[in-house]
């Protein structure tokens, strides 16, 4: 007599709920470069730059 197997599905991560994220907050790039076009930001005891080009875009380096 062959018994028949059944496999239970792979567990899948709860969503995360809406309303229990903040929101992230909103910064304008006029009050963070605060009229220059380059900023330094330190992350974890890194140093990363963030400039703002002539065309307006941003790039950030390590």
């Amino acid at each position: 007599m062959l018994s028949e197997k059944t496999s239970n599905p792979p567990e899948t991560p709860e969503p995360v709920r809406e309303s229990a994220v903040t929101p992230p907050r909103t910064v304008s790039s006029d009050d963070l470069f605060q009229g220059g076009h380059e900023l330094l930001i330190e992350h974890h005891g890194e140093v990363y730059r963030l400039r703002l080009t002539k065309t307006g875009k941003l790039i950030l380096n390590k």
